[in-house]
C-alpha cells in the first residue's frame, strides 16, 4: 500500500487499492479458490457456457439449471421481480420458468474476457415458450451472464435478464 503524508490524492489511491478486490471478483466467497485457470478463456468457450445453460433448460430439471450457478450467485430473472440469491430461490424460479419449456436463442452478443477466470457475456436473446394450450410465443430479452471459474469449473455468478422494452 502507498504510504505518504495525508493528501487528497493519497486518500483516493488508498480507497482505489482497497476497493480493487470488489471489482475483480475477489470479494466473492469462492473467489479465493477460483484462481486455477492457466489461460484466458476464448470467446468460443464463453459462448459454450450459454449453450450449456440452454441445454440445462431443455432437461426441464430446475436443479440441473441451478447447478450452473455459484452458491452466492445473484439471479435477476426475466419473469419475476424477486432477486434470487440462494440456491433454493433459484430452483424455485426455474421450476416455474421451465413449465413453459423455454428455448433460448442469442440474437446479439458481446463477450468481454476479464481474466483467466472471469468473463461477461451480454446482449439480446429470444425465448420460445410453449403455452399450456400447446401454442408457442416468443419473448425478447436483454441478458448479462457473469462467469467465474472455480476449481476448474465455470459458474454463473451473476445473471440479469429483462424483457426488451417496447418502443
Amino acid at each position: 500500500m502507498l504510504r505518504r503524508r495525508h493528501s487528497a490524492s493519497t486518500a483516493v489511491a488508498t480507497v482505489a487499492v482497497l476497493a480493487l478486490p470488489l471489482f475483480t471478483g475477489a470479494g466473492t466467497a469462492h473467489a479465493a479458490e477460483s484462481r486455477t485457470g492457466k489461460h484466458h478463456p476464448t470467446k468460443g468457450q464463453v459462448k459454450a457456457l450459454f449453450d450449456r445453460w440452454n441445454a440445462a433448460l431443455a432437461t426441464g430439471n430446475a436443479n440441473r439449471v441451478a447447478d450452473l450457478y455459484a452458491p452466492d450467485a445473484v439471479l435477476l430473472p426475466t419473469v419475476s421481480s424477486e432477486i434470487r440469491t440462494t440456491r433454493a430461490a433459484r430452483v424455485d424460479y426455474f421450476k416455474h420458468f421451465l413449465e413453459s419449456k423455454p428455448v433460448g436463442r442469442i440474437q446479439e452478443r458481446h463477450i468481454k474476457i476479464l481474466g483467466r477466470n472471469d468473463a461477461v457475456d451480454s446482449g439480446l436473446y429470444e425465448f420460445t415458450l410453449t403455452n399450456k394450450d400447446g401454442s408457442k410465443s416468443k419473448v425478447d430479452a436483454r441478458y448479462t451472464f457473469v462467469y467465474e471459474r472455480c476449481r476448474g469449473k465455470w459458474f454463473i455468478v451473476n445473471h440479469h435478464s429483462s424483457a426488451v422494452p417496447t418502443g
